[in-house]
């Protein structure tokens, strides 16, 4: 299953679950947008961040969307290379596993 079908497949549930519970998907919203704007550092490294974390945290649907942040904040290849190398060494052995999915991603949305 390609990135860009893993977010849309996550769509749907995800509207029907903010439709009960829309404070907290405002409140998630807010926090994302604090969290990732630029700040003493840029937006392109908190995605890179992120997509490191979403590694680590063995998440599909992370992946896919850091991915495409990552993409659409100008990283190039060589620096979300980078960042999987790090979260290779963090990760051991699962992060052989993720951070490839992690790269494939990114490279899903840079190809746009």
């Amino acid at each position: 299953m390609s990135h860009k079908e893993i977010l849309k497949q996550l769509n749907q549930p995800s509207k029907e679950l903010r439709d009960q519970i829309p404070a907290v998907f405002e409140g998630y919203g807010e926090l994302n947008k604090a969290a990732l704007s630029d700040g003493a550092l840029d937006a392109k490294t908190k995605e890179l961040i992120a997509l490191a974390i979403a590694v680590t945290k063995q998440c599909d649907g992370c992946i896919a969307s850091h991915g495409r942040g990552a993409a659409r904040q100008g990283a190039s290849a060589e620096e979300v290379a980078e960042a999987m190398g790090v979260a290779i060494l963090m990760n051991g052995g699962p992060g052989t596993v993720h951070a490839p999915r992690a790269f494939e991603a990114f490279q899903e949305f840079a190809d746009r």
